[in-house]
Order: structure tokens, then sequence, then C-alpha cells
């Protein structure tokens, strides 16, 4: 396990910057305090009562996306990458939260579901609901995991504790507030991580920039670095070395393909640790908007978190000399935070370590809230004990808040053994979220898909994405980079189809009348549309209106940094 250990590596952290850290605590504490006055229902604890505006569930779903997959996983992948790495924003992220928000919302909010998997217990039945609840929870845990291995890590570097005390401590503070107020908690949460995050992430940035003098010097100096690879690093596509696929055209098919379709629409549309902020809005138009808000922001964030790992790679010594191949116990996980100790001064330190501290929190509370739904509605309640008073599940809920907890301190060791923690968040959204977006995108526009197919294909292709992951570390693949995750994802999607329209041939479908709500073809118009009065009223609330212009934006970005 590679950590940053030795004292000239220690971020050196004045009382300023622990006066600043500790204000932030007691905020996230008050928090959940407050919010633990609102719970009342199961309801309450999990969904928020369904009962918050669009703007603030709109920065929750992009905070809670800001975890240690943004800070540590993005950074690391653009030291490693370049601006490649963009992708996973402008193709992997953006078309797809303009589908939730245009089509796939109507459809979870309309439905009044309480999880995505209780939306796959009502279109398929138990066989698929069980199967996705058990596969989901499994996920949850093992990202919780890396979020808690990265909050740890900043722990142990700030105040030199080991790193199994430093994994406690971080798990606690996130238990802490996330038992007492809930969902409502988290969110509201995430609200305060987001500009805080921000706040750290837009000096770190401008500094560095200057710091090698300007977009020009950051050019040179990688050009310099490494002048046969500085080419792939400098142009966005066709994006070979993060795919490890030499040929031009089939790594932009990868990334079209693997990451913009299945990897991308898997996650941001099944991923209920993102969907349920939405789920949580006041309204149906609330609900719609909620990823399409958090697209603007998710747009502009690429530049302000990608841009630091290239100063890194280049600024930070021990990190270039590790990218030009020498063995120093430093990884591209360490990017961002070697970065935050070479160009911050104090009270600057302590505001960047908030705000790792703020999206690694953000991140984790996302999980554990998911968690705790999806476990006690779709596993517990539905399964295990039936019938009970509301009451008995909200006690559950925060029971398995801390289960999910404690399971998450131990899935951090498996975060610790990976070099770039992208490479192993990837591998996890291949294994879970591509089977399950073919799945849904199957069943929710073709009538016939019958629930035995739901289940079988949601098994067969997490099956398949495991497979070619062991093939390829096993060297029969030998795909480099993040190459295996796109092909991982892609047979997954693929045989997820293909057995599910076999099995569905092959047997019964539910009939019409128990699809209406679930099956395009089958709902009323009306029933998708939301109303657009009183305060939902204003063309520049209109989620179409919202979609063109970040896709607009999207395109521009997509162009400059050809």
């Amino acid at each position: 396990m590679h950590l940053l250990a030795g004292a000239d590596l220690r971020l050196d952290a004045a009382p300023i910057d622990y006066i600043l850290l500790a204000i932030y605590f007691v905020m996230v504490l008050g928090i959940g305090a407050l919010a633990r006055r609102s719970v009342s229902s199961s309801l309450d604890f999990f969904l928020s009562g369904r009962s918050l505006p669009a703007w603030v569930t709109g920065l929750a779903f992009i905070s809670a996306n800001l975890g240690a997959v943004e800070i540590f996983g993005m950074t690391a992948n653009g030291a490693a990458y370049g601006l490649p790495t963009m992708h996973y924003y402008w193709i992997g992220a953006i078309p797809a939260m303009v589908f939730l928000g245009l089509v796939m919302m109507p459809f979870y909010y309309g439905s009044k579901v309480r999880s995505v998997p209780e939306f796959l217990l009502r279109r398929f039945g138990s066989f698929a609901h069980l199967v996705n609840g058990l596969s989901f929870a499994a996920a949850q845990v093992l990202i919780a995991g890396v979020n808690l291995f990265a909050l740890a890590t900043v722990v142990n570097l700030l105040l030199g504790w080991p790193l199994w005390l430093s994994v406690v401590v971080a798990a606690a503070i996130v238990l802490a507030y996330t038992s007492l107020g809930g969902l409502s908690a988290a969110v509201y949460n995430e609200v305060m991580q987001f500009f805080v995050i921000v706040a750290m992430l837009l000096p770190l940035t401008f500094v560095g920039l200057h710091k090698v003098g300007g977009w020009q010097g950051l050019v040179d100096k990688i050009t310099a670095a490494d002048p046969a690879g500085a080419a792939a690093q400098l142009s966005s596509w066709p994006g070979t070395n993060i795919t490890g696929i030499g040929n031009a055209t089939l790594s932009v098919l990868g990334i079209v393909f693997g990451l913009g379709f299945v990897l991308s629409f898997g996650y941001w549309t099944t991923n209920f640790a993102e969907v349920q902020r939405a789920m949580s809005a006041k309204s149906m138009s609330a609900a719609r908007r909620t990823p399409l808000i958090g697209a603007y922001p998710k747009t502009f964030i690429a530049l302000i978190i990608i841009i630091p790992g290239m100063i890194a790679a280049v600024l930070v010594p021990e990190l270039a000399a590790a990218k030009a191949g020498v063995q120093n116990g430093v990884t591209y996980n360490n990017a961002i935070l070697l970065l935050i100790r070479d160009l911050l001064p104090n009270g600057m330190l302590g505001i960047a370590i908030t705000g790792l501290l703020a999206a690694f929190m953000a991140g984790m509370a996302a999980n554990v809230s998911s968690f705790n739904t999806v476990f006690t509605y779709d596993i517990w309640q539905a399964y295990i004990r039936k019938d009970k008073p509301d009451d008995y599940y909200l006690r559950v809920g925060r029971l398995v808040t801390v289960v999910g907890c404690l399971v998450a301190i131990g899935t951090a060791f498996i975060a610790s053994s990976f070099n770039n923690i992208m490479d192993y968040l990837q591998t996890l959204f291949g294994f879970f979220n591509a089977p399950l977006f073919a799945t849904f995108i199957l069943g929710m526009f073709w009538k016939r898909m019958t629930p035995l197919a739901g289940g079988l294909g949601l098994i067969a292709g997490t099956g398949t994405a495991i497979t070619v992951d062991v093939l390829n570390r096993q060297h029969v693949l030998n795909l480099a980079g993040q190459g295996a995750s796109f092909v991982a994802a892609s047979a997954a999607f693929v045989v997820d189809i293909v057995l599910s329209v076999a099995v569905s041939l092959a047997t019964r479908p539910k009939p019409d009348s128990e699809l209406v709500g679930l099956v395009w073809s089958l709902t009323p118009r009306d029933r998708l549309r939301h109303d657009d009065t009183g305060e939902n009223a204003g063309w520049y609330r209109k989620p179409a209106v919202l979609a063109g212009g970040v896709l607009a934006v999207t395109l521009v970005l997509n162009i400059v940094f050809w």
C-alpha cells in the first residue's frame, strides 16, 4: 500500500488551518442535528419527505459525485493521461445527465418508487429486484470504501495518525450526521460542501497555472518531460493512452460506446446514490431539473480538476519522477495532495484540506444514504421483515447506516491497494452499472421483456464484466489504461441485451395492464408531463431549454480542447 508517509511529504498545517477545519466540522454536525428535527417517518429519513427545491437537489446531485471519484481519481487521471480525461465529463457524463432529466426522471418520480431497485420490482418482479438490490448494496459499500480511504489519507497526512485510526475517525464523522438527519442532512451538507470544494479547486488551478507559466507553459513542460507521449496527453481525441487501444478508430469507438454510452448512461441513470437526490425533490419539474441544473457546474468542474492533475505531473518533483518510471512510493492518487503541499500557503491550505474532506465526506455520505435506503426497503422490508410499523423501518435504517460505515472501513483497504483508484472505480461500474442499464433501457422501451429475462440478464451481464476483468488481469487481453473497463462494460451490456431478448422470446411477458407507467409505449403522455405553473413557471425552468443549453456548452468545450 502506497502512502505519503515521509516527514517531507506531510501537509504543514498551522493553527489557522485547524481552526478552519474545526469550524467546518461544527457546521457539518450542526446541519445533521437540525435535520433530525424534520425526521418523523422513514420517508423523511430516506427521501427527505420529497420536499427539497430543485437548486438544492441539483447542487447535491453533483456534490454527491464530487468524492474520491473526482478529486483523487480524476486528478490522478489528469496526471497520468492528460486531456483525454475530459471525456469522463463531456462524453461520459453530460449526455447521460440530460437523458436522465428528460426521459428517465418522469418514470422514476411519477411512479413514486423509493429506490431504483423498487422500480425493477414493479417492472420485472422479485427475482430481478433481489438481484439488483444485493448487487447495488455491495457496490455502494465498495465505493464508500474508496471515499473513506481518500478521507483517511488526508487525516493521516494532516495529523500523522496511523491509517487504521484515520479510517475509523473519518467513518465516525460521516456516520454521526448521516444517522442523525438521514438524507436531508446529507443533501444540505452536500450543498455546503460543493462551495467548499470549488473554493479549494479554483485557487489551486490558478496558482498552478501561474507557476508553470500559463497554459502554454504547461504545454511546453509536458512536451519536454515526455516528447513521445505529449501529443496524446495534450489532445483529447483519439484518447489512445487512456483506452490502451492502439488503433485510433477503435479507441474512439471504445470511448463513445464503452464510456459515453454504456458506462456513462449506466452510472448516471441507474445509480441510486445520484438518482436519490432527484427523487427527494418537491415536484416532478424539480426532479427533472435536478440533473440538468447539476450538469452546468459539471461541465466546468472538469477544468479545475483535470488541469491541476496535469500541472502536478510536471511541477511536483516526486510525481514527475514516478511518471518517468522511478519507484519512489508516490502514486498518481497523491497528485492533488502533493500539489496542495507545494503551492498553497497557510490559511489557503486550511481551505484546501477542508475542501478535500468535504469532497470525500459528500461522496461517502451519498453511498451510505443510498445503501441504507436500498437495504431497508428493498432487502429487509421486502424479503425479511414485511408489514412492520413505519418507525420500525426508521430504526432499521439508522442501524443499517452504522453497518454500512463499518463495512466501508473494511473496503477502504481494498481501495488502498490500487495505484490509481479511478481504475478500481471504473472496474466496479462495469460490474454493476453496465448490465443494470441494459436491463433498464430494454425493459423501459420494450414491453415484451419478461421478468425472468430481467433477472438472468443482470446476472449474465455482471458475470461477463467480471470475466473480462479476470482475463485482462491474467494478461489474456493485455489492455492498458482503463480500456479493460470500457471493454468489460460494453461486453456486459451486449450480453445482457442478447440474453434478455432470447429469454423474453421464450417466456411469457407481464400483461400490459401491469406495465402502465413503467414502459414508454404504455404510459399516457400526460403522466410524463409536469406542472409548469407557479414556482415551476418560466422559460428558464423548462427542462428542454436547460438541456439544450448545457449540450451547447459541452459541444463548444469539446471543440476548444479537441
